[in-house]
C-alpha cells in the first residue's frame, strides 16, 4: 500500500497469476528493462521448470514462455527466449513497437515505466495495492519529474484483498 514493488514485499496467489496471464493475453508483447527480463528469464523460463513450484503457477509459466518480448538495454548484447533487443532512442523505439502492435504492449518493472511516462508513452497504467506495508523497497514511479493526471477506468478486488486499479492518462 506503501507503493513498494519489490516482488519479494507480496505473497504470490492463484488469483494473482491468473490476473497476470490475463494481463498478458491483452498484449501483442511485453516490453522489459534488463533487470525484470532477466529476472523473469531466470524465473519462468522452461530451464527453470526444474524448481519446485505449485501446479498453479504453470499455466502462467506457459504464457510468458510464449510470450513476444522486447528489452531495453544499453549493456545487454543480445537476448534470446522469444525475444528483441531495444536499444537507441527509447521513445522512437516504443513508438514504433506500438505502431506494430494489434491489441498493445504490457510494460512492467520500476525504471522502464519511469522513463516511459516521463515521455508520454504509457497509455494505460495498472496498479495492483496489495494490503500490506513493506516499509522498503522501490517505489513506482520515484522521481516523476511531472505529475500525470489519471482517470479511474475499472476497478476489482482479487480473493487476496489486492485492489487492481486500471487508469488512463487524462492528457
Amino acid at each position: 500500500m506503501d507503493g513498494c514493488c519489490d516482488h519479494l514485499a507480496v505473497s504470490p496467489d492463484e488469483d494473482l497469476h491468473r490476473h497476470h496471464i490475463e494481463n498478458l493475453a491483452r498484449a501483442d508483447a511485453l516490453l522489459f528493462g534488463r533487470v525484470l527480463y532477466e529476472m523473469m528469464e531466470e524465473a519462468w523460463r522452461p530451464s527453470a521448470s526444474e524448481v519446485s513450484r505449485p501446479d498453479w503457477m504453470e499455466p502462467f509459466a506457459r504464457t510468458i514462455d510464449a510470450a513476444k518480448k522486447y528489452v531495453v538495454s544499453s549493456t545487454l548484447e543480445q537476448v534470446d527466449w522469444n525475444a528483441e533487443l531495444v536499444q537507441g532512442d527509447l521513445g522512437k523505439a516504443v513508438e514504433q513497437i506500438k505502431r506494430e502492435s494489434r491489441t498493445g504492449v504490457f510494460v512492467s518493472g520500476v525504471q522502464l515505466p519511469l522513463a516511459l511516462a516521463e515521455l508520454g508513452l504509457i497509455d494505460e497504467y495498472e496498479f495492483v495495492v496489495h494490503p500490506r506495508i513493506a516499509g522498503r523497497g522501490p517505489r513506482l514511479f520515484e522521481g516523476l519529474a511531472k505529475h500525470v493526471d489519471l482517470k479511474l477506468e475499472s476497478r476489482f478486488e482479487l480473493a487476496s484483498g489486492a485492489s487492481v486499479m486500471r487508469y488512463a492518462p487524462t492528457s
